[in-house]
């Protein structure tokens, strides 16, 4: 493998020239102490999971400088057979163990061999805690030092860090999951590791070695002896931002604003690229062309060349992505443009990043280049991470400080050899390190106060890869935060793609809102703290020693006492909020969500209220004003010192805007609530401005500087009708003709693989107990002749809570399992669970209404008890009731339509994927609108039958399929 194809794309050409060199240097690199006597070990074991698995072999080598000078191998038996899978890969038999010592008796052997020193592996937790589970494995070393976690300090650029990558690259032995075929190749990576870590600039090294010295950190006695090779070299990570930035000479791409015409291949040459010889057939084997495919290709290409737009309504199966990155691709090559693409979920961005777009730039000779483009928290805060490093205070953690050290190497390796990047693939252990410490919030930002910003800021650096890529690839929250922050995030991007645009109106809304809570004042006051503590108290004590201490330290006070009263003003604030909240009934029986319309304002709860408002927006005003003082006065002389003042500063002005915008009550864009949680004492208040018609914002603030834009999902239309969509987004308001809806089939044959069943009987909720009592029968006899693997979707956690009581015990009489969204569930963890056992069935709620993926048998049914409409005390809801005439049928019957849409959509994933879609309303057939739910769905044709009989339907089917 060539190395230019081993690093990540964007990798400078002398960081790549080095790594060229390693394994020679290795060869004859001496390395003193740190390579005398030091143990490579590998283990194997019967699984992953510790708690349920066993040690089978233990390999180990001593290293002294480039020999090795004496091995270590033993089987072990772990007193059970060996997982069939684990023969496969290890081709270690019951055989070869049944006369193997014991875990116990082979670990002593180990701790014999090894005789305390400093040991090597790789994932070294792993084989750690096998090696510690058996009684005495704490004796065999007190030093393991983590080959994969160092490879990501020596070698930050690499593509893979997996053993076998590496020694397959640099040219060392084979790694064959075996223990002892990868310590022969782990001794080889080692030593390429170190002359990797001695190339790294001058000073880094002593600057790791020696920060929080307090800290247990196996990595420091190898970081200061190779420091020792350039004592007092200086350590600058601006200067080495500079020269890396400046490494990457790449051009931008123009601004489609100054292509007079847009060049595009013709529909004819479209649709030749998905036949075969074409550009997409050759992506896939196989490949067969689909009609709706390239009808979406044809449109997409159209929009591009004509500067329209496009709502493209593409069925499960059409294959919309590379039916819309074709002629993105083909626009931005031709045109020297750059091509946005916005998804909502990380699927999707991880399947268009990882999966689609490699495999349509080798059709373009590598000659396609695509970035993605992420949200500020995904990036390191290289201010933070100097600020982190050189910190005398104790590291924020409640687990192993040593691994935010470790956190805090890679990052700076990162920086020095990345013009650009994210922390996404730098393998941290988030659990350990607190993430806020190495990121920034966009508010947070410091921007013109930071010295590294604009060009080696990682963050704003990654906007300049972004305007230099022909596609990029970001989500729906950035691209409305670029909106609201006047394009400055992102590049001009001219033309784009919204993929998942069924869910563009409410992440919209949600991007767009303001809020003051209660978890942010907090926040923002603890960071600026008093006299002693926070951002303030460090500025009076660096500020003390100085020519106009006088000055300062007046500016300081003031600033001090103003913060120390707006902090106590807010406290009192959400304190009224949380009063206000008893004022009416709102929310669920955990959140009161309430909308602040004229009723509640002409309340004499309001009135109440209004005076510890009134106080707060006086406090806030004073102490931001005191701080921008004391920020202007000393950022003159002392930039760096004023930074967390300046954040605190501006944070607590936006905090005065917003909260006068709410009291207030008087722009009519907006709909004001407040929120406050019930299971909570004190903390989570929030008070909200949000944006009525996200279409009007859009029509004026997006789509003019935009020359075309496609949406594109599933789920758009209602009963074959755009408008509700068109009217969301704003192109309802644009001039006649730029926009054309277009609605594509599903390449799937949804009447013969999938069964719509309405139970027509099901009483009225608000008679709880019928209710209840009938969707108990109808689930247990669901989940019983569908043998599990069905997936019910919530409105309310009361109802999902009470039926979940009430049937999981029936369903466990049968052996079947019944998970239910608990409180503070994961749900990656429910979905991971669901998918992996297949009988399994899963009570959720929202969040598993869309983007749920789970092929095949393991989801065979899909129920809905209940259709999602908005709750009628919504703040959204009362606010358009208040303005419009059928408010509820202009937005909260078209939202449910959708939501059902996207939840039948679980169901079928795939051409081959069959089964029913459940649903318990009697609203779709006693009332006029349940047509349209049922005319929304992809099939032709549904089953009325009374809810005492659906059981019964379903073995029938099941039977029937089965034949």
């Amino acid at each position: 493998m060539l190395m230019k194809d081993a690093v990540l794309p964007g990798t400078p050409d002398y960081v790549i020239e080095a790594y060229e060199t390693l394994a020679d240097r290795a060869k004859t690199r001496s390395f003193g102490l740190i390579e005398d006597d030091v143990i490579v070990l590998d283990t194997e074991t019967t699984g992953l999971s510790l708690q349920d698995n066993k040690l089978i072999e233990i390999s180990a080598a001593r290293m002294r400088g480039r020999e090795v000078v004496e091995r270590f191998d033993t089987f072990v038996h772990p007193g059970c057979p060996i997982p069939a899978e684990i023969t496969r890969l290890t081709s270690i038999t019951d055989a070869d163990v049944a006369t193997a010592p014991s875990a116990e008796e082979a670990v002593a052997a180990l701790e014999e061999f090894v005789g305390g020193c400093p040991v090597i592996a790789h994932n070294a937790t792993f084989d750690r805690s096998f090696i510690e589970s058996v009684k005495g494995g704490v004796r065999v070393s007190d030093i393991w030092i983590d080959s994969l976690a160092l490879s990501r300090i020596a070698l930050p650029r690499l593509a893979s860090h997996k053993l076998s990558f590496m020694a397959d690259l640099f040219g060392c032995d084979a790694v064959s999951h075996r223990a002892d075929a990868d310590v022969e190749a782990l001794c080889g990576v080692w030593r390429i590791l170190l002359t990797a870590l001695a190339d790294l600039p001058a000073g880094l090294l002593s600057h790791l070695a020696d920060m929080h010295p307090d800290v247990s950190w196996s990595y420091r006695p190898i970081f200061s002896y190779l420091a020792a090779e350039h004592p007092g070299a200086a350590f600058s990570l601006v200067a080495e931002r500079q020269r890396v930035v400046h490494a990457d000479l790449s051009p931008e791409c123009v601004d489609a604003d100054d292509v007079p015409n847009i060049e595009m291949p013709s529909r004819e040459e479209i649709e030749a690229e998905f036949l075969p010889g074409g550009k997409v057939a050759s992506m896939y084997e196989g490949f067969e062309a689909r009609a709706e495919q390239v009808k979406m290709a044809q449109e997409v290409r159209d929009a591009f060349a004509l500067r329209g737009h496009r709502v493209i309504e593409a069925g499960t199966g059409v294959g919309k992505s590379i039916a819309y990155l074709l002629p993105a691709a083909e626009a931005a090559k031709r045109n020297h443009i750059t091509v946005g693409i916005a998804t909502k979920s990380n699927n999707l961005a991880d399947q268009l990043m990882f999966h689609e777009l490699p495999r349509l730039a080798a059709q373009y000779n590598g000659d396609l280049s695509f970035t993605a483009l992420k949200g500020y928290d995904h990036y390191p805060c290289l201010r933070k991470l100097e600020r982190l490093s050189r910190s005398s205070s104790e590291i924020k953690t409640d687990k192993d400080p040593a691994d935010t050290l470790t956190a805090i190497a890679v990052i700076y390796a990162f920086a020095c050899q990345s013009p650009d990047g994210d922390l996404d693939g730098l393998g941290i252990r988030w659990r350990s390190v607190n993430r806020a410490d190495l990121t920034t919030a966009s508010r947070e930002c410091a921007r013109r106060l930071c010295p590294f910003f604009p060009d080696g800021c990682l963050v704003h650096g990654a906007r300049r890869r972004a305007a230099r890529a022909d596609i990029v690839v970001t989500n729906h929250s950035l691209l409305f935060r670029n909106v609201a922050a006047d394009g400055k995030i992102l590049p001009p991007i001219r033309h784009w793609i919204v993929d998942e645009a069924h869910s563009v109106e409410r992440e919209a809304r949600r991007q767009w809102a303001q809020t003051v809570s209660a978890d942010e004042s907090r926040t923002v006051f603890e960071r600026l703290g008093g006299e002693r503590m926070g951002a303030l108290g460090q500025l009076t004590h660096q500020l003390a020693g100085s020519d106009a201490a006088t000055l300062y330290m007046g500016l300081t006070a003031k600033a001090v006492v103003s913060t120390r009263r707006a902090s106590l003003a807010m406290v009192n604030l959400f304190d009224a909020v949380r009063d206000l909240s008893r004022a009416q009934r709102g929310g669920s029986y955990d959140m009161v969500n309430l909308w602040i319309g004229p009723d509640l304002r002409e309340s004499v709860a309001w009135d109440e209220f209004l005076a510890p408002a009134n106080t707060a927006l006086s406090a806030l005003d004073e102490a931001a004003k005191n701080l921008a003082s004391l920020v202007e006065a000393v950022a003159a002389d002392k930039p760096d010192l004023v930074v967390e003042a300046a954040d605190g500063a501006r944070r607590l002005k936006e905090m005065k805007e917003t909260l006068a915008l709410i009291v207030e009550g008087t722009d009519e864009r907006y709909v004001f609530s407040l929120r406050v949680n019930r299971r909570l004492k004190a903390g989570g208040e929030a008070l909200s401005a949000e944006l009525l018609d996200i279409g009007e914002a859009l029509a004026e603030r997006w789509l003019p500087e935009m020359q075309s834009v496609v949406f594109t999902s599933a789920t758009i239309s209602i009963a074959g009708n755009f408008s509700h969509f068109t009217k969301s987004v704003g192109l309802n308001r644009l001039p006649s003709g730029l926009t054309k809806t277009v609605h594509l089939d599903s390449s799937y044959n949804f009447d013969e693989n999938m069964t719509v069943v309405v139970a027509g009987d099901v009483p009225d909720p608000r008679s709880r107990d019928a209710y209840l009592d009938t969707l108990e029968k109808l689930l247990v006899d669901v989940h019983l002749a569908m043998g599990g693997s069905a997936l019910t979707l919530f409105t309310n956690r009361r109802d999902m809570e009470d039926l979940y009581a009430r049937v999981e015990p029936k369903l466990a009489a049968e052996g079947l399992e019944l998970v239910c969204q608990q409180r503070n569930s994961s749900p990656r963890y429910l979905r991971d669970h669901f998918i992996a056992e297949k009988s399994s069935s899963l009570f959720a709620l929202k969040a598993f209404w869309e983007g749920f993926d789970a092929s095949g048998d393991t989801l065979r049914c899909v129920v809905i008890p209940k259709l999602p409409f908005a709750s009628p005390t919504d703040p959204l809801a009362q606010e358009r009731d208040l303005r419009e005439e059928r408010a509820w049928a202009q937005y909260a019957l078209p939202d449910a339509v959708l939501e059902v849409k996207q939840a039948a959509g679980r169901l079928i994933r795939t051409s081959s994927d069959v089964g029913v879609l459940v649903l318990a309303d009697s609203r779709l057939v006693t009332k006029g609108y349940g047509k349209k739910f049922l005319q929304s769905l992809p099939t032709s044709g549904y089953q009325k039958i009374e809810s005492n009989q659906v059981g019964r339907y379903l073995e029938l089917w099941r039977r029937a399929r089965s034949k």
